[in-house]
């Protein structure tokens, strides 16, 4: 199943995705909650709407999808956990080691747009950089489970750039600033549901293009850290709640590590491309 966030006349709402339209929960049935994250509250519920909602949207009138404004996949998430540096050929090209414990920094929701939105380019920086990522979103609470369980904590799987200002990300040994800007963690373009791809969504293929170049081109299986052996190691230190986002890190190629670099900048289109979920795209503006 395809999840979408969307907003009509200032109103937002969640539906789900059949080819160009948008059938809203509203339109769905009594049985379905009226929020996403009351959606995500309870595993067992989404667990059983989702093998039923497909076939019961598609012969639902819906919204076309031209017609709504869509919002980042989950649009104020609790939390946004990152990895960095958790593929080796961008542990390499950045003069980096991958440890025996995942790189993890946080982002926040202000810093996210939907697919389609503007990528800001501040005034303070022209460092803007791509980052192709798979994005995990939780839809069980987990804490202290094992790499065996941690998959059915998942709901679903989206893409997502983590554009990062690069000159901030190194004025100190934490990257929370470079990763934080306004508007630069893009999250889309849909929500597609784990029963629909690989376990782990290991050995997919994943692309950033700029302007239609190829930038970064990779498979899900190069993962140091894997989606499972990730979730199992962020529980034993902290609650991973319903709703909550986990990035998983960017493969090679990314515009720091090119000579010349290459940068984002006003008027650039940036795609990211993950097999089996589609393509997230943003326009960049200043």
């Amino acid at each position: 199943m395809r999840v979408v966030s969307f907003s009509v006349a200032g109103q937002a709402a969640w539906g789900v995705l059949v080819g160009s339209k948008v059938v809203p929960s509203e339109q769905l049935g009594a049985d379905v909650p009226q929020s996403l994250q009351s959606l995500f509250a309870d595993g067992d519920q989404w667990a059983a709407l989702i093998k039923v909602l497909p076939e019961r949207a598609a012969g639902l009138p819906g919204l076309p999808l031209a017609d709504v404004k869509l919002l980042p996949c989950v649009p104020r998430p609790g939390k946004i956990i990152c990895l960095g540096v958790n593929y080796v050929d961008h542990a390499k090209e950045g003069g980096n080691q991958i440890g025996d414990y995942p790189a993890v920094f946080l982002r926040c929701a202000t810093s996210l747009l939907a697919h389609g939105a503007a990528l800001q380019m501040p005034s303070v920086s022209d460092k803007l950089d791509f980052e192709a990522e798979l994005a995990v979103v939780i839809g069980r609470t987990a804490r202290c489970v094992s790499e065996s369980e941690a998959l059915d904590a998942v709901f679903g799987y989206a893409c997502f750039n983590d554009a990062t200002l690069r000159d901030y990300q190194r004025k100190t040994t934490q990257w929370t600033i470079g990763k934080n800007f306004d508007a630069t963690g893009a999250f889309g373009p849909c929500l597609v549901t784990a029963d629909e791809l690989p376990a782990g969504c290991v050995g997919l293929h994943i692309e950033s293009r700029l302007n239609g170049e190829v930038m970064q081109s990779a498979d899900t299986a190069d993962m140091a850290f894997g989606v499972a052996r990730t979730i199992a190691l962020l529980s034993q230190s902290l609650t991973l709640e319903p709703g909550d986002v986990v990035v998983m890190g960017t493969p090679g190629g990314v515009g720091y590590a090119r000579t010349p670099p290459v940068w984002m900048k006003a008027g650039d289109t940036i795609e990211i491309e993950i097999e089996g979920i589609g393509t997230l795209s943003n326009p960049v503006t200043a």
